[in-house]
């Protein structure tokens, strides 16, 4: 949840105008972090027994997180080398760069984790993912291409063979709740979830962090690859759903899983349109035709990884428009996005204060969602103005240095 490239923007020299890499690429994380927001603090069901998808359901749910994660990949993509990977000594500091890094977000997910909220925390998982890239940060485009394929087209199919094997182990390896140092000590149990049984399944997330640096890798401040991005971005994951609508309407996948024991009771229609979660996705390989979100299925992932693609897309060559009409307009959303690990932790410790709790009175969701959604705004643009680095993110830069520090060579 912390970009790669946490120095405040900087500008091109003689015209004062935003970088539209940087600009563009914070935007999208801005972006994000308010959609995530609104997946944790607005309804994404509506009443029972109808349980109709709402709109913030339809368009956020899945969507918001994987742009999250791959955008952290173009950050590492960014970190290590752009277009021409760093080789060597060079690679292994930038490693142990990314190490420190991860080794910061994971401290802060453990402690957010032993808070009382009803929101899925993404950091223990996002600093494991940076872990599980790190082997992949000196390769080359072509062969980040191949890995990103095959991971997207394999990962859902081994998850699904591994993951009953550990649901079905006596405890359950599955945690039920975010993470926290508590876990440290069944780390069998830890591992299983993060990887395979939990809210944010590595294994398979993976693929978004793979996406990320063949995106990263490209010339993205041209103008041809940010339309690229949005053109086949949105292609794929229009695909990728229709294919997946069909397999569960038209092919009868939802009927054949409609009939699982498992399924009985749960509004499967509404959960295929928003949400898969609570659902342990076994017993059928009808789940791996869904398109549904947090489904992890390739399917899944083109999807989300094809809006993620369009959106970066998007937001790039905005950042170009303002750097060519010399009006930074992104910065009310690259403010915040330049700070996401600060902000999204701040998110996150203000609502448990009201997890199991009435709202006070005369507030709703949605005036919490705007309070909260408005102050991250504000707080971003603030620290953008002042250049300066959100405080979780100077911790995070400072662990980066340390980590990559190479000693200067003697004689």
């Amino acid at each position: 949840m912390t970009s790669q490239e946490t120095a405040p923007p900087r500008k091109v020299p003689g015209n004062g105008a935003v970088s539209s890499r940087l600009s563009g690429i914070d935007a999208a994380r801005g972006a994000a972090l308010l959609g995530m927001m609104s997946t944790h603090l607005l309804p994404t069901f509506g009443p029972s027994p109808q349980w109709e998808p709402t709109l913030v359901g339809l368009v956020f749910s899945g969507r918001s997180a994987a742009l999250f994660a791959v955008l952290a990949g173009i950050g590492l993509a960014l970190s290590t080398g752009k277009q021409e990977p760093k080789s060597g000594m060079e690679l292994w500091a930038a490693r142990g760069g990314v190490a420190m890094r991860a080794l910061v977000i994971a401290v802060v997910g453990l402690t957010l984790g032993g808070l009382d909220v009803n929101v899925a925390v993404i950091l223990v998982h996002y600093a494991v993912l940076f872990l599980c890239i790190l082997p992949f940060l000196g390769l080359r485009l072509r062969a980040l291409c191949l890995w990103s394929l095959g991971w997207v087209l394999m990962s859902p199919v081994l998850a699904s063979l591994v993951r009953p094997l550990l649901l079905d182990a006596n405890p359950p390896l599955q945690l039920g709740h975010n993470p926290n140092s508590e876990d440290l000590g069944t780390p069998g149990r830890l591992l299983a979830d993060l990887f395979f049984t939990g809210y944010y399944p590595v294994f398979q997330w993976i693929s978004y962090l793979l996406i990320g640096l063949v995106i990263g890798r490209l010339a993205l401040t041209t103008a041809k690859v940010q339309v690229l991005l949005l053109v086949c971005g949105t292609a794929v994951a229009t695909v990728a759903k229709i294919v997946g609508i069909l397999a569960m309407e038209a092919w009868g996948g939802r009927a054949a899983l409609e009939a699982l024991p498992a399924t009985r009771g749960y509004p499967l229609d509404s959960m295929l349109q928003v949400n898969l979660t609570g659902l342990q996705q076994v017993d059928s390989w009808w789940w791996l035709a869904t398109a549904a979100p947090h489904a992890g299925t390739t399917l899944d992932l083109l999807h989300t990884g094809g809006v993620a693609a369009g959106v970066v897309g998007l937001f790039l060559m905005l950042g170009t428009l303002a750097e060519r009409i010399k009006i930074n307009f992104l910065m009310v959303l690259s403010g915040p996005g330049a700070m996401t690990l600060t902000l999204y932790s701040a998110h996150v410790w203000v609502v448990s204060g009201f997890t199991n709790q009435p709202l006070p009175a005369g507030w709703t969701d949605e005036g919490m969602y705007w309070t909260q959604a408005l102050a991250a705004v504000a707080i971003g643009v603030c620290f953008a103005l002042l250049r300066r680095r959100g405080p979780l993110e100077w911790v995070a830069h400072t662990a980066s240095k340390l980590g990559s520090y190479r000693p200067a060579a003697v004689g």
